[in-house]
């Protein structure tokens, strides 16, 4: 049985064209992926993969670093012994559009309906929200993520928690490379297996809020 509690009743559903969602499949210590994992940390619940594909179509943006990896991925997930579950993700992939934005790949890009886009992210992407006739949501890309999120584009900050720890097997971890952002919590949801959907809008703290702790122990003397 699932708990749903939610403070917007159109949730992501609800997204319209132009509105951009950075989107996080996480371990509770925040890491991406974990050494000898398997895919969704082998927690997928039918619940949640029902909701997964009921999300609206979207334009997914990602960086030069997640396009390689992914792609690859894509490319094994048709010959290795993954579950059916994470083929049927890759062939879905393959089918929605795509930009990738970097000014070292070349086209032809391999990944089907994948668009290279070589300007800087943030004035693309501020474009893309004008024109676009869909959402727009991240996959991956830390590094692109944290700077639209931080440059004030990001509408939504969506997180999946797996309930595990993968402590000295975390790859990918997330936290370490993003600055300070307050939450504001509109979405929350609990899916059988213990799986977490916790959906934000981010605002950008140029410093910690509050008194300024030492805590170098320096102020004993």
């Amino acid at each position: 049985m699932s708990d749903t509690s939610t403070t917007d009743t159109d949730g992501p559903a609800g997204a319209a064209a132009g509105e951009l969602l950075v989107d996080f499949i996480l371990s509770l210590d925040g890491c991406a992926a974990g050494e000898g994992w398997p895919g969704w940390w082998g927690l997928e619940s039918p619940e949640y993969l029902t909701w997964l594909g009921e999300q609206p179509d979207s334009v997914t943006l990602m960086g030069a670093t997640t396009y390689r990896l992914m792609s690859q991925m894509a490319r094994q997930a048709e010959e290795n012994d993954v579950s059916e579950e994470e083929r049927a993700s890759f062939a879905h992939m393959a089918e929605v559009p795509k930009i990738v934005f970097s000014s070292t790949l070349e086209e032809p890009l391999a990944w089907p309906n994948t668009t290279l886009v070589r300007t800087e992210a943030i004035e693309a992407v501020r474009e893309l929200k004008r024109t676009a006739s869909a959402p727009l949501t991240t996959t991956g890309s830390i590094r692109l993520s944290h700077s639209l999120m931080k440059a004030g584009l990001v509408d939504r900050f969506r997180l999946i928690l797996f309930p595990v720890v993968t402590g000295r097997t975390g790859l990918e971890r997330i936290w370490e490379r993003f600055e300070d952002f307050a939450l504001d919590l509109v979405t929350a949801r609990t899916f059988e297996g213990g799986l977490q959907l916790l959906e934000y809008v981010p605002t950008h703290l140029p410093h910690p809020p509050g008194s300024a702790w030492d805590r170098s122990g320096s102020a004993e003397r």
